[in-house]
């Protein structure tokens, strides 16, 4: 048979084919999503046939139904008619409307920007490498609105995400084709009416959460991930992580220095070095540099600091560890390391039993879990097999809420409470007492980190190693003082606190503040666990806060800008700790900056006095000061003293600093800072409430804890702070 003669048949069969499927199979296979609610503003739907391996299954943490139901009850805040769903070539094609103006926020712990639309993203777990497209050490896919709602793809694939970039030729704003030739508003980036998400699977559940605020939406989305973590009152001290060298007379002697600079220490980090050997792990202790494990824990906690363990996942075939595990581990190695697969429980277990023995049981108080995040020629490939059957590239979006899941569990058991650190994050980790932290080290893109960490369920410090200057030492401490865990990590370098002489003073000072704040953010934190208002937030999340619109127009470049693209500005570099504190870092080399007031009254932290109201004020703090506001019937209550104990039973004095001239109410969270006895009723709200005296001065009260439950409080004074 000729080629002719076959091609013409080909062509024939070809055009059968056409003529008898259905033209709805070539495109794919529409897919009506039933919309089922769960409980208060919070909507489940199925896309095709999703997987079984997911965030919430892996997980396993139940929602928090009760604060949920305590919420206000909303409508469906999308247009159901508008959410499209398509089965094809073996993925799920989502597509979410927007409408014009509707800002977008969430979808990783991204370094350099807040908001998302415009941005085209690949939601894949692994260090950060210095640019947000995706790839991150939190890609949580799940994204907000400034409309008030939360969008949440409960998938470990690594999701493509178009965010406000995808065109449609039947969009609901007609395309208005330029000729760039002539029209300077012609752009490269025409107008999106959609966010539209690839799942590169047969199916998607895929779950809405109502506000009708931003925060509600978050709140919502934290609550069904089991609402926040609750640390233990010394996690929310100060923490220094030794050398990785150290010994245990090396480390108590750095614990007496901390003692002689009068500096606050609540928990010591060991790097490494602890271990028999590492890189890959052995996870047992150096009998050289740690001959009596047990006798140094005990000496720590004896002066009231806590220890913290590094390690990473990967086992070295010298520990002892690998007789029992080598079956349940992966194909490949990571620096010649057997590769555990956490989704398995006979893992679980073998590694379980084994830090039960050697490190908890002795009263290690938690771990900083590292290089469980990424960089490609560093983790297992995605053609790893491993003996759960669970593929290689779901395994690496899970890794980290794995190991979380088990190390929680394994301090729940004993009813103790940990706070530790880790290099991966997900959805699903909310409730876990870890917080992300990484090798990056740009100051101002720490803090665009912690405003995004809001938005996402997760927790992330901008940890301090090292400054090329005192002042760059100063700011990085101030900034480190105001964010969710405060520490120096001075595993390399051997920094101290006091390493800059000239401005101890003022990093001590910091530091004491921190420890004075410990009420109140313990508190701004059993917020996060009860109703799962993250609590550091950004900006964008307080109600009716409006960031001030301001474009860059782009300026035509050849090689830089060759469409001429302008850049809009964002608010990235000032955050909300709680409902009533407003912190602008300030960086190296500015003497001033401005800040932008939200509705209302605002008031210096440190004067009490009026900083201005609904307006973008220029401070200028001077090198000792970090700015911080404090609104209109703020109430901060503050230990007196920053140099406290905090182990349970210690009575510590309050001083309660109101500023303004409103009247407030404020509700003070206690209970024992340990055990998760608070689950079991254990713990006490007291109304702290300040009102207008028959003298027509503000006076303030607090309510007795309720007999029988936590009163860790000593004398407690009011602080009237206002011109």
């Amino acid at each position: 048979m000729s080629n002719n003669v076959k091609q013409f048949f080909g062509l024939i069969g070809l055009l059968l084919v056409c003529l008898l499927c259905p033209l709805n199979d070539l495109k794919g296979q529409d897919q009506v999503l039933h919309w089922t609610k769960q409980t208060s503003g919070v909507w489940v739907a199925q896309a095709g046939k999703p997987e079984a391996v997911n965030f919430t299954t892996v997980s396993e943490v139940e929602p928090k139904l009760e604060a949920l139901n305590r919420m206000e009850n909303i409508e469906f805040p999308i247009p159901e008619s508008e959410i499209k769903s398509v089965v094809f070539d073996g993925k799920t094609y989502l597509q979410f409307p927007l409408e014009v103006g509707e800002q977008i926020f969430g979808l990783g712990l991204n370094f350099k920007t807040v908001e998302q639309r415009g941005r085209i993203l690949r939601l894949h777990m692994d260090h950060y490498g210095g640019q947000d497209n995706g790839r991150s050490h939190a890609p949580v896919p799940f994204y907000v609105s400034s409309k008030g709602y939360g969008v949440f793809i409960n998938s470990a694939r690594y999701l493509d995400v178009w965010v406000g970039t995808a065109v449609l030729k039947d969009s609901k704003v007609p395309m208005d084709s330029k000729d760039r030739n002539s029209d300077k508003t012609w752009t490269s980036q025409p107008y999106s009416d959609n966010v539209s998400i690839l799942v590169p699977a047969e199916g998607v559940e895929v779950m809405v959460f109502g506000g009708p605020t931003m925060l509600d939406a978050v709140s919502r989305f934290n609550l069904y991930n089991g609402g926040g973590c609750l640390p233990p009152k010394w996690g929310l001290g100060f923490w220094h992580r030794t050398p990785t060298l150290y010994s245990d007379s090396m480390v108590i002697n750095e614990v007496s220095e901390f003692k002689r600079h009068q500096f606050p220490l609540s928990v010591i980090g060991l790097e490494p070095g602890w271990q028999s050997k590492s890189y890959p792990c052995t996870y047992t202790w150096d009998k050289h540099r740690f001959p009596d494990p047990a006798k140094f824990v005990s000496q720590l906690k004896e002066a009231g600091v806590q220890t913290n363990l590094w390690m990473n996942p990967y086992i070295s075939p010298e520990s002892e560890l690998i007789g029992k595990l080598k079956p349940y581990t992966a194909t490949h190695t990571v620096w010649s390391g057997y590769i555990p697969d956490y989704g398995l429980p006979e893992v679980h277990k073998i590694v379980g039993d084994h830090l039960k023995k050697y490190q908890l049981g002795i009263g290690v108080s938690g771990f900083k879990m590292d290089e469980n995040d990424g960089f490609d020629n560093w983790l297992w490939p995605d053609v790893t097999r491993f003996p759960s059957g669970i593929p290689a590239e779901k395994m690496r979006q899970l890794y980290g809420l794995m190991m979380q899941k088990m190390t929680t569990q394994l301090y729940r058991d004993q009813n103790r409470r940990t706070f530790g650190l880790v290099r991966a994050s997900n959805a699903g980790g909310v409730s876990f007492p870890y917080v992300i932290y990484n090798d990056y080290y740009s100051h101002r893109d720490f803090i665009t980190a912690l405003i995004n960490s809001s938005f996402i369920g997760v927790l992330w410090t901008p940890e301090v190693r090292s400054s090329s200057s005192a002042e760059e030492w100063l700011r990085r401490m101030q900034t480190v003082c105001f964010s969710p865990l405060a520490m120096l990590n001075a595993w390399s370098d051997g920094t101290k606190p006091w390493s800059f002489p000239e401005v101890e003073k003022q990093v001590a000072d910091v530091a004491r503040l921190r420890m004075q704040l410990i009420p109140y953010l313990y508190t701004c934190f059993a917020e996060y666990s009860f109703y799962g208002r993250p609590p550091i937030r950004a900006m964008n999340l307080l109600d009716g806060f409006a960031a001030p619109v301001d474009k860059v127009e782009g300026k035509l470049s050849s090689t830089a800008n060759p469409c001429g693209e302008a850049t809009r500005k964002e608010m990235k570099d000032q955050f909300m700790v709680g409902d009533n504190l407003l912190v602008a870092p300030v960086f190296t080399g500015e003497s001033e900056r401005k800040v932008v007031l939200p509705k209302g009254k605002w008031y210096d932290f440190y004067t009490g006095r009026l900083a201005g109201e609904a307006e973008v004020i220029t401070v200028a703090p001077g090198l000792d000061q970090i700015p911080v506001f404090v609104k209109d019937g703020g109430i901060i209550p503050m230990f007196e003293s920053g140099l406290v104990s905090l182990k349970n039973g210690t009575k510590n004095n309050l001083i309660i600093r109101v500023y303004g001239k409103k009247e407030a109410t404020f509700q003070l969270y206690d209970d024992d800072g340990e055990s998760f006895e608070y689950e079991n009723g254990a713990f006490s709200w007291r109304e702290i409430r300040v009102v207008f005296g028959k003298n027509g001065r503000l006076v303030g009260s607090v309510s007795q804890a309720e007999k029988s439950k936590p009163d860790n409080f000593g004398s407690i004074k009011f602080d009237f702070r206002s011109e």
